[in-house]
């Protein structure tokens, strides 16, 4: 965010040295922020987890439900991601993994199929193109959300639909999909 700690003292309205009574350090600081920015970003995203429609639908509803939040919160997002790429994956379970779980948990709901088959691989790849496309857009705004939206969702379905064939599930494009919740 490259905000230092006399800016941050000074938004929060603290003495610069009550910064540390609160966190440990620098890092410290950040892991709260991408935590709790994180469960923001979980709450917005996670009631398009369990809608029923297309696979098209599906998808828009998850992207869409990502872009607003980061049009809304453009520095958060940035953030976000950027702490996404650079963590591995079990230092990043104070939030974008577990985006990432229920985002998988979901997917293996809407297709059926067992968790050691679907390719959460995959989901890794899309979030980062989710991620670098919505940054392009937010640092460029050449479309309306809408329309980037829209293109977004198209590549992620494509190659959803691609990973899921090759992994044996086939989806029709056309069949409005009823996610299965529950245990």
């Amino acid at each position: 965010m490259g905000a230092g700690t006399a800016l941050i003292a000074e938004r929060a309205g603290i003495p610069r040295p009550h910064v540390y009574r609160y966190f440990s350090s620098r890092e410290d600081l950040d892991d709260d922020v991408v935590r709790l920015a994180a469960q923001d970003l979980i709450a917005c995203v996670r009631p398009h987890l369990t809608r029923r429609g297309t696979p098209s639908q599906v998808v828009e509803g998850l992207v869409h439900a990502c872009a607003t939040w980061a049009d809304v919160h453009p520095h958060l997002f940035r953030f976000l991601a950027a702490r996404g790429q650079s963590r591995t994956l079990h230092r990043a379970r104070m939030g974008r993994s577990r985006l990432l779980d229920e985002i998988a948990a979901a997917a293996r709901g809407y297709t059926n199929s067992a968790e050691e088959t679907f390719p959460e691989g995959i989901l890794v790849g899309v979030m980062g193109m989710v991620d670098a496309t919505i940054i392009w857009w937010l640092d460029q705004r050449d479309e309306t959300l809408e329309v980037m939206v829209g293109r977004l969702s198209r590549h992620v379905t494509l190659v959803l639909h691609d990973a899921l064939a090759a992994h044996g599930i086939d989806l029709d494009p056309a069949v409005e999909l009823e996610p299965f919740i529950g245990g």
